[in-house]
């Protein structure tokens, strides 16, 4: 005990140092409970998170030690829960932690605030009322100096540096632990708990932003896109395939495949979403399978429209939107001088849209600022999928954009169905009873409103000269349930309704090849299945995917998220599992390196 004392003297750690670190040990410790509650609790079986929490805690009351001030460490403390809880609240929805780059984008919160304060949770509040308590209880300990408090204070921290490298090393090293955890099905989440989220934006931070691209990097990629090549080519449509010039393509906010052809009481929810899957001419995906990360909404828009996988950490709209992308819209305007055109009703900074859309070779965004904000939905309010649709059409009726007879990409970003799905009473155009869970009622009824609005959007095309030349593709940008889906399938009622999985629509209308394509595909494989339906066969880059339209696609897709595979692997070759495997690293180093800069498609 003698030597013990001398590391651990009780006026030391019985001081008001003791009572800090005491405090900061227990709210982290909070925070990986409810961090691993919504995720697994795998993290808490290793050893490394209770080396790295302790760890932590101690270099946290570094400014205590620093100033003897206690009203500091108070500052200190409170502002790690904001940090704490701002990270439980992003993982709800994108199962990981905050990326570095994004603390940058915190401003894009002011127009998301219902969804922020949507993602919170009463348990949240662990955190701020373990600061409330340290701060009651200082009156009880005195804040009297401690001979050779630094002293002992930092052959502590040595101690536990020790600890926690030779823990990681155990393990092959941080980055290499790290990586493992976030590249592992069952582990992905446990990086957080495990390292802290100081731990995560340290890994980020020294994960270098824009590599230069070594031989050996530039040879991975060019020996994978070889490989897909062999293993899963892209097979051209047949000249007698008939040919369209102009394509509409909807981005439905959090839409998912499970709605459509849903009745409730006898009430369909998608009634024009129904007809169109019904028609003959419509060529129907339902299980396509979210593979958005972090960026989500502008994720969706890298994979549809540029064939590329998101990130393994971060946002690609905030450090690589001036990256060479080959996109569809280029392809349009290379194969028949097409304009492009981006309607959207958010502002041009959010996710760096404006950046993007520019890079992804768009002629004409309009944005928040080109339409009268008439009927707002959401809060802050944002205009309506209803009158944003009416006003797009307006403005195509008169010419203002897409005059019919021009070659044309439209694409329509809406903003209705993000969460937390609540229209306001005069919106809605169903009545849900209320037996069904809320959540679920409020889901479907605002899948009702976004169904009605692209209906109209679907009218006023078909009543156009150009009709025959275009086709309409409409998709979920990503899955809208999140967090909420394993509460609601434990409801009698939405159990055989609400999808045990992450699915969105892919909806061709006017294509040239009808059908139903039931197995599941990634939303990877929507960019070269537009290629194939739009003949666009000779555009210098096919995508990571593969069509749904070749007739030897494997019948399974691997989430983002999860890294977990979907589908039917059963006769699949390995090589074309590892293959298919290896895209999302394979994208991401495409992304970080700027590796299309100088493609040409072999």
């Amino acid at each position: 005990m003698g030597k013990l004392d001398k590391i651990f003297p009780a006026d030391v750690w019985r001081s008001r140092l003791g009572l800090f670190f005491a405090a900061l040990f227990a709210k982290l410790v909070v925070f990986d409970l409810i961090w691993c509650g919504q995720t697994t609790f795998r993290a808490m079986s290793d050893v490394g998170l209770y080396v790295n929490t302790l760890l932590v805690a101690l270099l946290l009351v570094v400014p205590y030690m620093a100033t003897k001030k206690s009203w500091v460490e108070i500052v200190v403390m409170a502002a790690t829960d904001v940090l704490l809880v701002a990270n439980l609240m992003y993982c709800r929805t994108y199962y990981a932690a905050i990326p570095a780059d994004s603390y940058s984008l915190v401003g894009n919160l002011a127009d998301f605030k219902a969804s922020v304060a949507d993602s919170f949770r009463w348990v949240d509040l662990l955190l701020p009322l373990t600061t409330v308590v340290t701060a009651f209880l200082l009156r009880r300990v005195k804040n009297r100096p401690c001979k050779g408090a630094w002293r002992h204070y930092l052959a502590v921290l040595a101690a536990l540096f020790a600890l926690a490298a030779v823990t990681a090393l155990l393990k092959g090293g941080f980055r290499a632990h790290y990586e493992w955890m976030r590249e592992s099905c069952y582990y992905t989440t446990c990086t957080t708990p495990v390292y802290s989220v100081f731990g995560n934006i340290l890994y980020d931070v020294t994960t270098p932003d824009d590599p230069a691209t070594t031989a050996a990097e530039r040879e991975e990629i060019d020996a994978w896109l070889v490989e897909k090549s062999v293993l899963r080519p892209y097979r051209s449509m047949p000249d007698s395939l008939a040919r369209r010039q102009n394509m509409v393509v909807v981005f439905c906010e959090s839409l998912e495949s499970w709605v459509i052809g849903t009745k409730i009481d006898g009430k369909e929810i998608t009634p024009r979403l129904n007809a169109l899957v019904a028609d003959s001419t419509t060529f129907y995906a339902p299980n396509v399978l979210t593979q958005v990360a972090a960026g989500r909404s502008i994720d969706a828009q890298l994979i549809i429209e540029a064939g590329l996988l998101p990130l393994k950490s971060g946002v690609f709209s905030s450090r690589y939107h001036a990256n060479t992308f080959h996109t569809i819209p280029k392809a349009m305007s290379e194969a028949f001088g097409a304009r492009s055109y981006l309607l959207t009703c958010d502002k041009p900074e959010v996710w760096n849209q404006i950046l993007v859309a520019r890079s992804f070779g768009v002629d004409t965004l309009l944005t928040r600022s080109s339409w009268r904000n008439d009927e707002l939905v959401g809060n802050p309010a944002k205009l309506s999928d209803g009158s944003f649709i009416a006003q797009s059409i307006e403005k195509m009726r008169s010419g203002e954009i897409w005059p019919e007879g021009e070659p044309a990409y439209v694409q329509f970003v809406t903003y209705s169905g993000h969460n937390p799905f609540v229209l306001p009473d005069r919106l809605k155009r169903i009545d849900i009873p209320e037996k069904y869970p809320e959540r679920m009622r409020d889901y479907m009824t605002m899948a009702n409103y976004t169904d009605w609005a692209v209906g109209q959007l679907i009218d006023y095309l078909s009543s156009r000269s150009d009709y025959a030349e275009t086709i309409i593709v409409i998709v979920g940008d990503h899955e809208g349930l999140a967090s909420d889906r394993g509460e609601l399938l434990k409801s009698p009622l939405a159990k055989g309704i609400v999808d045990k999985g992450q699915h969105t629509p892919f909806i061709v209308v006017n294509s040239p090849v009808g059908g139903r394509y039931e197995p599941t595909m990634g939303q990877i494989d929507i960019y070269p299945t537009l290629l194939n339906l739009m003949r666009l066969d000779g555009y210098c880059w096919h995508g990571l995917g593969q069509s749904a339209l070749d007739p030897v696609k494997p019948p399974y897709a691997i989430s983002s998220t999860s890294n977990l595979i979907e589908g039917d692997t059963t006769g699949v070759a390995a090589t074309v599992i590892h293959n298919i495997a290896t895209m999302r690293d394979i994208s991401d180093k495409i992304l970080r390196h700027n590796a299309l800069a100088k493609f040409r498609q072999n």
